[in-house]
C-alpha cells in the first residue's frame, strides 16, 4: 500500500473514531505543543512512518489522536515505548493485557488505548491509565456528597483533584466536540477548585470527613 493511501486509510479511521470536527488554530497550536507529528517520530526513532501506520490499521499501535488543519498526523511523544517494554509490537497486546486483573478490563483500556482518545493522560502508560479511573471515581464520589464546611472534606478533594491534575493535559477546544461536552479536566479539576476552594480557614477546621 503506498504511502499516501496508507496516510488516508489511517485517517479515515481517526474520522470513523471521532466524527469529523474542524480543528481551529487554537487546536493546533495547543496539539502542536502536547504532541509530534507521526513522521517526526517516525524519524527520531530510525522507523519508516509506512511501518508505523501500518501498525495502526493492524491493532498494534494506537491511532494519531489529532489530525491539525493542515492534514498533519498527531501522535503521543511515548506512542511507541509500551512496545519497547513489551519486547515488540506483537507482544504488546499481550503485554498490555498483563498489567490487568480484569480480562474485562484488558479488553476495554486495550480498545481505548488503540482508538488514540487516551489524550487525558500526559504519559499513556497502563498505571496511569488506573490511577486516572481511581481518581475520577474518588473525586466524582466525594462531589457527590459534599461537605464545604469541613477542612478535612476539602484538603482530601484538593489532594484529589491536584493528583489527577498532575496526570492530565490541558485537553483542546475540539476535545470537547468530539467528546459531546466537557471533558474530565472541566468537571473534575477546574468546576471543583472554583466550587469548593481550599483557604487557610476552612482548612484549619478538619473533622471526620469520607471520601
Amino acid at each position: 500500500m503506498a504511502n499516501e493511501t496508507l496516510t488516508e486509510a489511517v485517517a479515515a479511521r481517526v474520522y470513523a473514531v471521532n466524527g469529523r470536527h474542524a480543528m481551529t488554530a487554537d487546536d493546533d497550536v495547543y496539539v502542536s505543543e502536547w504532541f509530534v507529528p507521526v513522521d517526526e517520530l517516525a524519524e527520531r526513532a530510525s522507523l519508516d512512518v509506512e511501518e508505523i501506520r501500518r501498525l495502526q490499521l493492524a491493532n498494534r499501535l494506537p491511532l494519531p489522536s489529532y489530525i491539525r488543519s493542515d492534514g498533519t498526523q498527531m501522535v503521543a511523544h511515548d506512542l511507541l515505548e509500551l512496545a519497547k517494554e513489551a519486547g515488540g509490537f506483537d507482544e504488546l497486546p499481550a503485554w498490555f493485557a498483563r498489567q490487568w486483573d480484569s480480562p474485562v478490563d484488558a479488553v476495554r483500556e486495550w480498545t481505548d488505548y488503540l482508538s488514540g482518545l487516551y489524550v487525558c493522560l500526559r504519559s499513556w502508560r497502563p498505571e496511569n491509565m488506573r490511577r486516572k479511573d481511581e481518581l475520577v471515581a474518588l473525586i466524582s464520589a466525594a462531589l457527590e456528597r459534599p461537605e464545604p464546611d469541613n477542612g478535612a472534606w476539602l484538603a482530601r478533594l484538593h489532594q484529589l483533584i491536584d493528583e489527577l491534575d498532575a496526570l492530565e493535559p490541558p485537553f483542546a477546544p475540539y476535545d470537547r466536540l468530539r467528546f459531546g461536552g466537557p471533558v474530565s479536566r472541566d468537571r473534575l479539576i477546574t468546576e471543583p477548585r472554583r466550587n469548593y476552594p481550599l483557604n487557610l480557614a476552612n482548612a484549619a477546621e478538619p473533622r471526620e470527613a469520607v471520601l
